[in-house]
């Protein structure tokens, strides 16, 4: 069974950093591109990055350019996102998803076949 699982998430302050984890099993993770999204609450879920299973090849959403970083370690089946100098606007349930081989820039719900719990991010003012 395809499985991902999220971590990583808390309580920080304005200007800190989290770094957030996705562990994946159950399909070949080397050939599938991890996407991270987010979902405030009161809001709809917006994307927020994506790595593709092409090295070097990402995506970010304007808001966090500059700010955040997604890695992955193929090795161990994980997506890393750092998240630095976060913001209370930042605050929100992150969650990871899959999809084959690249990201699309329109990062939509409906790109993305399997999901993982969320994980949730607060950043204090």
């Amino acid at each position: 069974d395809v499985q991902l699982q999220a971590s990583g998430g808390g309580l920080v302050q304005s200007g800190g950093s989290l770094r957030l984890s996705c562990a994946a099993s159950g399909f070949i993770f080397s050939d599938y591109a991890i996407g991270w999204f987010r979902q405030a609450p009161g809001k709809e879920r917006e994307g927020v990055s994506c790595i593709s299973s092409i090295p070097g090849s990402t995506y970010y959403t304007d808001s966090v350019k500059g700010r955040f970083t997604v890695s992955r370690d193929n090795a161990k089946n994980t997506v890393f996102l750092q998240m630095d100098n976060l913001k209370p606007e930042d605050t929100a349930v992150y969650y990871c998803a899959t999809r084959r081989f690249i990201c699309l820039d329109t990062m939509r719900d409906d790109d993305y076949t399997y999901w993982g719990q969320g994980t949730l991010v607060t950043v204090s003012s």
